[in-house]
């Protein structure tokens, strides 16, 4: 039988291994940032290993791309529902009730 080519989860799983020492001296706070990284790229792993690339680093930073794409329109679609919500509070509540006549207080 002849041999098959790793698959794209364990070529994410090498390249992940080979950053570890990185990932070790970065700052406490960018440790979960840099672990999101790659659990972007396991969101794409079926896509990516139709790829079959050359390299086993591009389509690791494609698929990270694309799930930073995905979660900027998810922030510009909120910043906009926040805009429009504070648009209309700045515009008050509508007041639809006739004037009261004018006629003098009852003493």
């Amino acid at each position: 039988m002849g041999r098959t080519n790793p698959t794209f989860r364990d070529l994410l799983s090498g390249v992940e291994n080979r950053w570890q020492s990185f990932r070790r001296v970065l700052r406490r706070r960018d440790q979960p940032r840099f672990d999101r990284l790659f659990e972007y790229a396991r969101e794409h792993a079926d896509a990516a290993g139709m790829l079959n690339h050359e390299s086993r680093t591009v389509p690791v930073l494609v698929s990270i791309d694309l799930e930073q794409e995905r979660r900027i329109d998810e922030l510009e679609d909120r910043i906009e529902q926040l805009e429009r919500a504070r648009e209309v509070a700045a515009e008050g509540p509508v007041d639809d009730t006739p004037p009261e006549s004018e006629s003098p207080p009852n003493p």
